[in-house]
């Protein structure tokens, strides 16, 4: 958008970047915390990874699908190296020791791998979904839509590097369910919480800018 100065746009950047460098981190930590929720298997990453597409669909629709795909650009390699140490001295839930990062971990490396796949494949998809569909009067349609397909392609993406034939046995096992769930979860908590503080956030934004976008009309 016009009403961004240059600099205010590599701020936002900049911003933007280190945000979902640390979300895929938490995330990835998150992921090997299994968890039950109504009886079904999943894990505490649901929970989190629905910032990042809340993140990427504000800066397509403020920024355009260009400096959106820049983010992504500029977040897989260190996401990918920053969350497999992570994981590595946190992995399960327990602290390793610095030691742990002397030996190759098979394992966590299958989650990292798992999600710079994942997270490339699903905030691209977003990002074409989006962009498609931002224009249309009801501000609501984009975000959803995106949602829908984005975690979609992310979730069974991630989980089927990360664990088909895991060295986890429970993972191993579990890992279709989990991800169907996950999914789930993902998408309650992004069309309940995330696309409304979508169009919370848009329109506080567009007001502090003093801008006006036709599909929030």
């Amino acid at each position: 958008m016009s009403a961004f100065s240059p600099a205010a746009r590599r701020n936002a950047l900049a911003g933007l970047i280190v945000f979902h460098i640390l979300i895929i981190i938490a995330s990835n930590y998150l992921v090997q915390l299994p968890m039950t929720l109504f009886g079904w298997q999943t894990t505490w990453g649901a929970f989190s990874f629905p910032f990042i597409f809340l993140a990427t669909d504000l800066t397509v629709r403020l920024l355009g699908k260009g400096p959106a795909r820049l983010v992504i650009a500029r977040v897989m390699l260190p996401a990918l190296l920053a969350s497999y140490g992570v994981s590595v001295l946190f992995q399960e839930g327990a602290f390793r020791g610095v030691a742990a990062l002397a030996e190759f971990n098979t394992f966590v490396a299958r989650i990292s791998l798992g999600s710079f796949f994942a997270y490339a494949l699903g905030q691209i998809l977003d990002i074409q979904v989006f962009d498609r569909l931002r224009r249309l009067r009801q501000w609501w349609i984009a975000p959803v839509v995106s949602t829908l397909f984005g975690n979609l392609m992310d979730t069974f993406a991630f989980f089927s590097v990360a664990f088909w034939h895991s060295a986890n046995p429970f993972m191993a096992e579990h890992w279709v369910e989990i991800a169907t769930v996950d999914y789930s979860v993902k998408l309650g908590v992004s069309l309940i919480l995330f696309v409304p503080l979508y169009g919370m956030l848009l329109r506080a934004i567009l007001r502090r800018l003093g801008a006006h976008s036709p599909a929030m009309a």
